[in-house]
Parts: C-alpha cells; structure tokens; sequence
C-alpha cells in the first residue's frame, strides 16, 4: 500500500495483526512506476492493479512493514500536533498584522489559547521522553550536537524512529528528502538540487538547526566552507 499521511497506518496495523505480510510504499515512487508503465487513467481500481503489479515484480526488494513501539507512536504524535499548532499560530500572527479593528480581540483570545495548547504539548513531549529509558538516552546523545536543542531532538526521534532501521548516513539523509540531485543533459549540468522525496517534517524542522550549526558548530562550519 500506499503511505498517506497516517491515513494508511490504521489498516497496516490491522493487517500486520492478521498475519499478512505488509510492505508501505512512498506515492512518489510508486508515481513514477506508473509514469513508465505509461499510466494515463488514475482511478481506485487502476491504482491498486499497479500497486500489486509493482509488488510482483519487485517482491525480492520490499521491506516488510513492522508497526511502531507505542512509545514511539506516542511521541510522534505529540510532535507532529506541535508543529500544526505552531503553524495555526503563526497564521493567527499573520492576520493579525492586517486584520480590521473589530476581530483583533478574537485573534489575541484565539494565539493566547494556541500559546497555553503548545507549552502543554511541549510539556508533554519533555516528559514522555524523561519516562522512557531508550528515547532519554538517545535525547542526551541528540542535544550533545552543536546545534541540536530539544525541541529538534525530539523532532528526530518521532519522524526518524528507530536508527538503526538505516543502513547507513545516506539513507538517513534520503529518508529526509535532502539527497542531492543532478540533471544532466549531454554537456549541460543543470543546478544540485535536493530531492524532497522524503519527509518534510524532517527538513522543515532541520532548517533552523541547520543554520545555527553552519555558525556555531565546528563539524558543519567546515563543511560549508568547502
């Protein structure tokens, strides 16, 4: 199956509990599967025929789906409701800035609601890792990077879940969209571009982290001055 969002989750873990054999594709691959199939029509009954002919051929290449810890889960949601609140809170921001008279009072009664909502989901998040032996211990290595902070480190351990599901740094680095991608045409190379193929939770929340560690952080201020 496809993933969607978490709309997919659900039925895997139903499925998962039943005995099948679950295996969760990214849509972007699975898009390009169809465009070299020449793929024209998309309906319910199209896509699942091409998600069991991608299945066939590629059996020996699927990786079984396994359901997360409920820790894991847990702590994942916390974060992912953090950053839809802080999204709405920022709109509210905005609109405030341009808002008529008459609705500023409700915009300032709504951000001082969103402001109570994120200090207990942050709250929230903070204690749930301090309960939880495996995520506390790998906090305490996350924030010991010039750069990570706890709202990041918690970030990196909901969307990127257990570690050593990678092979290795660049499939870390591809599971978060940010691997490099050349187009290149007889003697034109075009621009280096990222992929975003991954999750963009993960790049969203990196950003920051990223440019306070091109200036604090040794490692990656080396890096970028190659």
């Amino acid at each position: 199956m496809e993933a969607t969002g978490t709309y997919h989750e659900p039925l895997a873990e139903h499925l998962h509990e039943l005995g099948y054999r679950i295996c969760v594709m990214n849509p972007a691959r699975i898009a390009s599967y169809a465009k070299s199939e020449l793929q024209r029509v998309k309906t319910d009954r199209v896509d699942a025929k091409l998600l069991a002919s991608y299945g066939y051929r590629h059996v020996d290449q699927l990786r079984a789906w396994q359901p997360d810890p409920p820790a894991l889960r847990r702590l994942r949601a916390l974060v992912r409701r953090l950053q839809d609140l802080k999204e709405i809170e920022q709109m509210e921001r905005n609109r405030l800035e341009v808002s008529d008279a008459s609705v500023q009072d409700s915009i300032r009664t709504l951000l001082g609601h969103l402001e109570g909502q994120i200090a207990e989901t942050l709250k929230a998040i903070r204690e749930h890792i301090d309960d939880d032996p495996d995520l506390r211990g790998r906090r305490h290595l996350l924030v010991s990077i010039d750069g990570i902070a706890d709202r990041t480190a918690a970030l990196l351990l909901a969307e990127l879940g257990d570690p050593l599901r990678f092979e290795d740094a660049q499939a870390v680095v591809a599971f978060a969209g940010l691997n490099p991608m050349l187009q290149q045409s007889g003697r034109h190379e075009g621009r280096v571009r990222i992929s975003r193929l991954g999750s963009a939770r993960l790049r969203a929340g990196l950003y920051m982290p990223a440019i306070v560690a091109m200036t604090h952080n040794p490692a990656i201020k080396a890096l970028t001055g190659r």
